[in-house]
Order: C-alpha cells, then structure tokens, then sequence
C-alpha cells in the first residue's frame, strides 16, 4: 500500500487532519503537518493482512490482547504521527486520542506489510516515530508481501531495540510480550512469493 501527498493547505494541525479525515471517505496518514493518501494495495498485501489478523485474532482469544483491524488509526504522544497500521495489537484497557475512539495512543505491537513504495519509510520515519513516540510499543513488525521475509524489532528490558528476522516459511515468529507464536506458513498462506535467486559471474 503507497502513499501520496496531498497539497492541502488547510489541514497543518491534527485537529486540522482529524476533522478532515473523518469526513473523508479514503484514508489518510498526517506526518508533521502534511498529510499523506493511502493507495489501494495489492492481492498480495490483502492476503498477508488477513492470515496475520486471522493468526493473531485466533492466538489472542481469552487473553488480555486484542488485534484492532487497519482501520484503526495510531497517534504517537507528540501527535506528529496518526497513522494506519496494518494491524494492531493493543494490551488492558484502550486509550484514546478523544471521545470519536477512533485514534489508539496506547498500542503494544505493530505490524506494518510493506509495499515497494512505503518499505524504506515504514523502516526509517514511521519506525522512528513510533519507538520514540510511544512508551507503550514493545514490537514493530514489518512482513514483506512478496517473499517470505519478516523482521521483528523488540524493545528490551533497558530501553533498547533488539533485531531479529526469519526468511523460511517453518520458522515460527515468537512474540513475548503478548505470549503468541505465529507461524510464517499461516502468515503466507495463499500467497505467491518471490524466489530470490544469486548470480555468479564465471571468472
């Protein structure tokens, strides 16, 4: 799923870009007073974000986590950032932006399918802005739509992120802080991945 920016010079607050998203019939991310429109997304994409709601949804019954779908919008503290995640996982009790609860301020994990045009934000700005932005992040999560390929960055105990990923369909991506393991074959199922191949020059 891209995004496009819009010249809009009266949304620049995030009152400002609430008020409009909320009378807009597409979605819309705000990202330091511009905001930005979220493009359609491929079958791929589709085939991702349903297999990972349906795995986490399973996994979370009677358990004091909830998956939110990607309609759910996420503020960071500072309110820099309000975006869309591909799913979100929230822990207890919703916090929320204001009385519409249509902004989550508390989310615990977030996973994010990255697209071509948006995987080097996702990774970067978004990223940074959601470690720095919000106290209650413990995971961020990127799965790649095209080859199976997930990366998961976990906040430990001092503060810092920690890096792992998994690139083969029986690897099994375990997430601690809500006590769910999901499997990269459920997490792919149905969708057509790419093979990446190395080439050798002959000397």
């Amino acid at each position: 799923m891209g995004l496009a920016k819009l010249k809009t010079a009266d949304v620049s607050t995030p009152e400002d870009y609430l008020t409009f998203e909320r009378e807009s019939d597409s979605r819309h991310e705000f990202l330091d007073g511009e905001i930005y429109a979220m493009a359609g997304e491929s079958l791929s994409h589709s085939r991702v974000c349903m297999n990972l709601a349906r795995e986490v949804g399973n996994k979370l019954k009677g358990k004091p986590c909830e998956a939110l779908s990607p309609n759910m919008k996420v503020r960071t503290s500072n309110a820099s950032l309000f975006s869309y995640p591909d799913l979100t996982i929230v822990c207890g009790e919703p916090r929320f932006h204001d009385v519409k609860k249509d902004v989550l301020t508390n989310p615990k994990v977030v996973f994010e399918v990255l697209s071509p045009s948006t995987a080097d934000y996702d990774r970067t700005t978004k990223f940074q802005r959601y470690r720095m932005g919000n106290e209650t992040l413990t995971d961020y999560i990127l799965v790649s739509q095209d080859k199976c390929f997930v990366e998961h960055f976990r906040k430990s105990a001092n503060g810092d992120w920690l890096y792992q990923s998994y690139a083969a369909l029986e690897d099994d991506l375990k997430i601690q802080s809500i006590d769910c393991e999901l499997s990269l074959h459920e997490i792919y199922d149905r969708v057509e991945l790419t093979l990446e191949t190395e080439e050798f020059e002959e000397d």
